[in-house]
């Protein structure tokens, strides 16, 4: 079976605040992704694909260094933000979930829900944190909170789930969308007999929600298939990547090592070092290097910069 990574890290820690109350907490990804997930590779060698990042304009690589975060607005013109006007923008900081109001649990539209985090006290805290859960539980109400989270203000709820408490992060509400659809506002005639036989057909339906009854059959698939290859030996060793060299970095050797058996073979003729290296630059303004005198004849009169030729 594909392994799945199932140890827990705390990815923020602060306290729940409510009143005079403080509970130190520490929050943990409540859900995770089982996804399988593939890597682009060259069907002749398994080697990754890279993607280099490229200008639309004149299609050059453009360094990391030199990118900055733009904001195209509707009549096509174009703000850039440097690091500098970043900077300049409030940043949301603190440790602490501050609860603002607790209100009815049937009033939060599920719509607003995000991401979940399980809360865990600190053990020092076991108490007011049990006292916090079960009044939530016994008032059927949800905690809203403001809090810090990768520096930006957060809203978000605490809700109970069996014995712990759940930080659920919520969208803001201009970021729910209103349906546009025309056919709603349809006059649509239902008849008696049709309402009473769908109204049927849902309690023959009826159950208890088990979520364990309910797998990922395509995952499952993909598992097994991943297995079946695994066993019959159709795999081959991942290949290692090895950082290219800079190009400048590769001439500069090279020039180096053209140098070097240069210098060798002329110190067996007699002929200074210095006079070669005036040919040298004359010849290059003729055509280059392609237009050197004295190239090596062989790999063997080619020897990194610094050490002598082994003929010598």
């Amino acid at each position: 079976m594909v392994e799945v990574e199932t140890q827990m890290r705390a990815m923020w820690s602060g306290a729940v605040s409510f009143g005079l109350v403080s509970v130190p907490v520490k929050a943990y990804a409540a859900t995770t992704n089982h996804d399988i997930r593939f890597h682009q590779v060259h069907s002749a060698d398994g080697g990754r694909i890279k993607y280099k990042r490229t200008c639309s304009l004149d299609g050059q690589e453009v360094e990391y260094a030199d990118i900055v975060k733009g904001y195209e607005t509707e009549d096509g013109e174009l703000i850039t933000l440097s690091e500098e006007d970043l900077d300049s923008l409030p940043v949301a900081t603190g440790h602490e979930i501050d609860v603002v109001e607790f209100v009815p649990a049937d009033q939060i539209d599920p719509l607003l829900f995000d991401k979940s985090y399980y809360l865990e006290p600190d053990p020092k805290a076991a108490k007011p944190y049990a006292l916090l859960r079960e009044a939530l539980v016994q008032t059927d109400r949800m905690a809203v909170v403001r809090f810090a989270l990768r520096q930006r203000e957060s809203i978000a709820v605490l809700r109970v789930r069996d014995k712990v408490i759940v930080l659920q992060t919520m969208l803001w509400p201009d970021e729910i969308r209103e349906p546009d659809f025309d056919i709603l506002d349809a006059d649509v005639e239902l008849r008696p007999q049709e309402q009473t036989m769908a109204a049927s057909l849902v309690e023959s339906l009826g159950a208890d929600f088990d979520p364990s009854q309910f797998h990922d059959e395509y995952r499952d698939a993909v598992e097994e298939m991943i297995d079946r290859k695994r066993t019959t030996g159709e795999t081959r060793p991942a290949p290692v990547a090895t950082a290219p060299a800079d190009e400048s970095d590769s001439m500069t050797d090279l020039l180096s090592a053209l140098q070097a058996s240069v210098d060798a073979a002329r110190s067996k003729g007699g002929k200074p070092a210095e006079e070669e290296k005036g040919e040298k630059v004359a010849d290059g303004k003729k055509g280059g290097l392609a237009e050197t005198k004295e190239v090596p004849s062989t790999a063997e009169d080619v020897t990194p910069a610094g050490e002598t030729s082994s003929k010598e």
